[in-house]
């Protein structure tokens, strides 16, 4: 399955009055390989400022965009076309060695992927083993695809979909506490879970394309490492795993560095208004 998607992605910060931008970071642009190709790509912002591109230790395209005046509003546009390619994953994808968990990663990648095994938050590791429980005994051996999809649903039947306007996410006890969260809170439970049980697991942020019953179109999801089958992608906001619909901008260890847009901006205390966000992903 093949399709071509145009990406549409509005970002605007309003003032009252004239402020001044320091240097913005913009995550924008799709993170390129065998099953995405970017067909054309188009970048702007506002007011006059330059663009320049560099990629982050993990391999993200970062726009670094440097503004010249002050103003009262902060323009960034991106408007892309992207081709996809199925890349579904097989349960023979997976190596012999890790088919049935527990397993062991073997020993040429257990340090390149220790840091994506490390919680994120250690202090919420006793509430996540307790709730683990519920998904996996320890001890027993079960098929490794099974249990991944197993705490996939878990975390989608635990959580009731609920979009946040605030910067950041829930600390992964307290989305189990309240029941709620957005895609990026489902994210990191999913995250931390699969790291608990032993997993190399990353966040990852970019665009889903909008279908009956799917929440927004910026979107959040986590990838897990398979030994054989590589990063995979496993969507517990929509109980599913992620695929043709799903387009990543940037993977990273911790969700705080995959903002879509950070910098800061001078000026009095109570200039800043308002933010507004208009992302489309249209089937071409």
């Amino acid at each position: 399955m093949n399709k071509r998607l145009r990406i549409i992605h509005t970002t605007e910060y309003h003032y009252r009055e004239p402020v001044r931008f320091g240097v913005h970071r913009v995550l924008m642009r799709p993170r390129e390989g065998h099953d995405l190709r970017i067909i054309q790509s188009m970048a702007e912002a506002s007011p006059s400022s330059s663009i320049d591109w560099v990629r982050d230790i993990h391999g993200n395209s970062i726009a670094v965009v440097a503004f010249r005046e002050s103003s009262r509003l902060l323009r960034i546009h991106s408007d892309l076309m992207v081709d996809l390619a199925a890349d579904r994953m097989r349960e023979c994808d997976v190596a012999a060695l890790a088919r049935q968990y527990p397993f062991q990663y073997e020993a040429d990648e257990q340090i390149d992927i220790l840091p994506y095994r490390i919680p994120s938050y250690p202090h919420d590791g006793p509430k996540l083993r307790e709730w683990l429980r519920g998904v996996y005994e320890p001890g027993t051996l079960v098929n490794t695809l099974e249990l991944l999809k197993r705490l996939n649903t878990a975390i989608y039947e635990t959580l009731e979909y609920k979009w946040r306007e605030e910067y950041g996410v829930q600390l992964p006890c307290e989305s189990l506490r309240l029941g709620t969260g957005s895609c990026r809170d489902y994210a990191v439970l999913m995250m931390e879970t699969a790291r608990h049980l032993g997993f190399a697991a990353r966040f990852v942020t970019g665009y889903i394309q909008m279908e009956a019953g799917q929440h927004g179109a910026t979107h959040a999801w986590t990838e897990i490492y398979l030994p054989g089958a590589g990063w995979r992608g496993f969507d517990p906001t929509n109980h599913k795993m992620a695929g043709p619909e799903h387009v990543a901008v940037a993977v990273t260890r911790e969700q705080e560095k995959a903002a879509p847009v950070s910098g800061t901006w001078e000026g009095p205390s109570g200039a800043f208004e308002r933010m507004e966000v208009i992302v489309r992903v249209e089937a071409v």
